[in-house]
Protein backbone atom coordinates (compact mmCIF):
# COMPACT_ATOMS: atom_id res chain seq x y z
CA UNK A 1 0.00 0.00 0.00
CA UNK A 2 2.49 2.48 1.08
CA UNK A 3 4.57 1.85 -2.42
CA UNK A 4 2.35 4.14 -4.16
CA UNK A 5 2.85 6.59 -1.35
CA UNK A 6 6.29 6.66 -1.81
CA UNK A 7 6.47 6.78 -5.56
CA UNK A 8 4.79 10.06 -4.86
CA UNK A 9 6.94 10.88 -1.94
CA UNK A 10 10.00 10.72 -4.25
CA UNK A 11 8.09 12.85 -6.81
CA UNK A 12 7.78 15.61 -4.30
CA UNK A 13 11.42 15.24 -3.20
CA UNK A 14 12.86 15.86 -6.66
CA UNK A 15 11.26 19.30 -6.68
CA UNK A 16 11.63 22.34 -4.15
CA UNK A 17 7.91 22.51 -4.61
CA UNK A 18 4.73 21.94 -7.34
CA UNK A 19 2.44 24.48 -6.98
CA UNK A 20 -1.46 23.97 -8.19
CA UNK A 21 -3.36 21.39 -7.94
CA UNK A 22 -4.17 21.21 -11.75
CA UNK A 23 -0.82 21.16 -12.66
CA UNK A 24 0.49 18.63 -9.74
CA UNK A 25 -2.38 16.24 -11.68
CA UNK A 26 -0.87 16.56 -14.92
CA UNK A 27 2.53 16.55 -13.95
CA UNK A 28 1.95 13.12 -12.61
CA UNK A 29 -0.11 12.10 -15.65
CA UNK A 30 2.80 12.71 -17.67
CA UNK A 31 5.42 10.55 -15.97
CA UNK A 32 3.02 8.06 -16.05
CA UNK A 33 2.70 8.32 -19.58
CA UNK A 34 6.92 8.12 -20.29
CA UNK A 35 6.40 4.90 -18.31
CA UNK A 36 6.86 6.09 -14.92
CA UNK A 37 5.27 3.93 -13.04
CA UNK A 38 2.74 5.68 -11.03
CA UNK A 39 -0.63 3.49 -10.63
CA UNK A 40 -3.17 5.88 -10.45
CA UNK A 41 -6.33 5.83 -12.49
CA UNK A 42 -6.90 8.72 -14.93
CA UNK A 43 -10.28 9.97 -16.54
CA UNK A 44 -11.03 12.80 -18.60
CA UNK A 45 -12.33 15.82 -16.97
CA UNK A 46 -13.09 19.01 -17.35
CA UNK A 47 -9.24 20.23 -17.09
CA UNK A 48 -7.94 17.05 -19.06
CA UNK A 49 -6.95 14.05 -17.62
CA UNK A 50 -7.85 13.52 -13.78
CA UNK A 51 -6.99 10.70 -10.89
CA UNK A 52 -9.67 10.70 -7.91
CA UNK A 53 -7.11 8.14 -6.53
CA UNK A 54 -4.43 10.72 -6.86
CA UNK A 55 -6.31 13.20 -4.55
CA UNK A 56 -6.98 11.04 -2.17
CA UNK A 57 -3.42 10.22 -1.75
CA UNK A 58 -1.70 13.15 -1.82
CA UNK A 59 -4.35 14.08 1.05
CA UNK A 60 -3.62 10.80 2.91
CA UNK A 61 0.01 11.96 2.69
CA UNK A 62 -0.99 15.48 3.84
CA UNK A 63 -3.09 14.09 7.04
CA UNK A 64 0.37 11.84 7.65
CA UNK A 65 2.35 14.91 7.60
CA UNK A 66 4.71 13.86 5.03
CA UNK A 67 3.48 17.05 2.47
CA UNK A 68 2.71 19.82 3.32
CA UNK A 69 -0.59 21.45 1.19
CA UNK A 70 -0.40 25.58 1.53
CA UNK A 71 -2.92 27.83 -0.03
CA UNK A 72 -1.51 30.50 -0.95
CA UNK A 73 -3.66 33.91 -1.89
CA UNK A 74 -3.63 35.47 -5.36
CA UNK A 75 -5.01 38.75 -6.78
CA UNK A 76 -8.21 36.57 -7.92
CA UNK A 77 -7.59 33.09 -6.85
CA UNK A 78 -5.99 30.61 -4.44
CA UNK A 79 -3.34 27.97 -5.90
CA UNK A 80 -2.15 25.42 -3.51
CA UNK A 81 1.88 24.71 -2.99
CA UNK A 82 2.96 21.41 -2.02
CA UNK A 83 6.15 20.74 -0.35
CA UNK A 84 7.40 17.53 1.67
CA UNK A 85 8.31 18.06 5.38
CA UNK A 86 10.73 16.82 8.10
CA UNK A 87 8.43 13.58 8.58
CA UNK A 88 8.25 13.06 4.92
CA UNK A 89 12.30 13.08 4.38
CA UNK A 90 12.26 10.63 7.72
CA UNK A 91 9.65 8.69 5.31
CA UNK A 92 11.73 8.49 2.50
CA UNK A 93 15.14 7.03 4.75
CA UNK A 94 12.99 3.87 5.26
CA UNK A 95 11.42 3.25 1.83
CA UNK A 96 12.88 2.45 -1.48
CA UNK A 97 11.65 3.54 -4.86
CA UNK A 98 12.12 1.92 -8.16
CA UNK A 99 11.72 5.32 -9.72
CA UNK A 100 14.78 6.73 -12.43
CA UNK A 101 15.59 10.53 -11.37
CA UNK A 102 12.73 12.21 -11.79
CA UNK A 103 14.00 15.73 -11.37
CA UNK A 104 15.00 16.86 -15.32
CA UNK A 105 11.52 16.06 -16.34
CA UNK A 106 9.97 17.87 -13.13
CA UNK A 107 12.25 20.51 -14.35
CA UNK A 108 11.21 20.54 -17.82
CA UNK A 109 7.45 20.81 -16.85
CA UNK A 110 7.69 23.66 -14.01
CA UNK A 111 9.20 25.42 -17.02
CA UNK A 112 5.74 25.50 -18.68
CA UNK A 113 2.55 26.84 -18.03
CA UNK A 114 -0.24 24.77 -16.28
CA UNK A 115 -2.75 25.74 -19.68
CA UNK A 116 0.12 23.56 -21.82
CA UNK A 117 0.26 21.13 -19.68
CA UNK A 118 -3.44 20.70 -19.59
CA UNK A 119 -3.22 19.98 -23.63
CA UNK A 120 0.08 17.90 -23.72
CA UNK A 121 -1.81 15.81 -21.41
CA UNK A 122 -4.66 15.63 -22.96
CA UNK A 123 -3.13 15.07 -26.13
CA UNK A 124 -1.29 11.83 -24.05
CA UNK A 125 -4.95 11.19 -23.37
CA UNK A 126 -5.87 10.38 -26.65
CA UNK A 127 -2.24 9.23 -28.14
CA UNK A 128 -3.76 5.95 -29.04
CA UNK A 129 -5.54 7.76 -31.94
CA UNK A 130 -3.84 9.26 -35.23
CA UNK A 131 -2.38 12.27 -34.65
CA UNK A 132 -4.97 14.57 -37.06
CA UNK A 133 -7.60 12.97 -34.86
CA UNK A 134 -5.31 14.15 -31.31
CA UNK A 135 -5.56 17.62 -32.84
CA UNK A 136 -9.64 17.39 -33.72
CA UNK A 137 -10.18 15.96 -30.40
CA UNK A 138 -8.12 18.74 -28.72
CA UNK A 139 -9.53 21.38 -30.72
CA UNK A 140 -13.36 19.88 -29.84
CA UNK A 141 -12.66 18.83 -25.94
CA UNK A 142 -10.81 22.44 -25.09
CA UNK A 143 -12.33 24.72 -27.37
CA UNK A 144 -12.46 26.92 -24.78
CA UNK A 145 -8.56 27.42 -24.17
CA UNK A 146 -8.46 28.40 -28.17
CA UNK A 147 -5.12 26.24 -28.68
CA UNK A 148 -3.54 26.80 -32.22
CA UNK A 149 -1.95 24.39 -34.61
CA UNK A 150 1.23 25.82 -33.19
CA UNK A 151 0.13 24.59 -29.63
CA UNK A 152 0.16 21.05 -30.74
CA UNK A 153 2.70 21.14 -32.71
CA UNK A 154 4.87 22.26 -29.58
CA UNK A 155 3.21 20.22 -27.63
CA UNK A 156 4.41 17.12 -29.79
CA UNK A 157 7.75 18.18 -29.04
CA UNK A 158 7.51 18.79 -25.69
CA UNK A 159 6.62 14.90 -24.98
CA UNK A 160 9.09 13.58 -27.59
CA UNK A 161 11.45 15.60 -25.75
CA UNK A 162 10.68 14.80 -22.39
CA UNK A 163 10.26 11.07 -23.22
CA UNK A 164 14.23 11.05 -24.20
CA UNK A 165 15.23 12.76 -20.73
CA UNK A 166 16.86 10.23 -18.60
Amino acid sequence: MLENHARLMQFFSSSDAIIGRKRLQKMIYILKKCEIPFEERYQFHFYGPYSEELTLRIEEMCNLGFIRETKEEMKNYYQYRYEVTESGKEFMKHYHTELPPLNRRIDAMNDKSSRFLELVSTMLFFEHLPKDEISEKVFSVKSKQNYTDEDIEEGWKFIENIRQIH
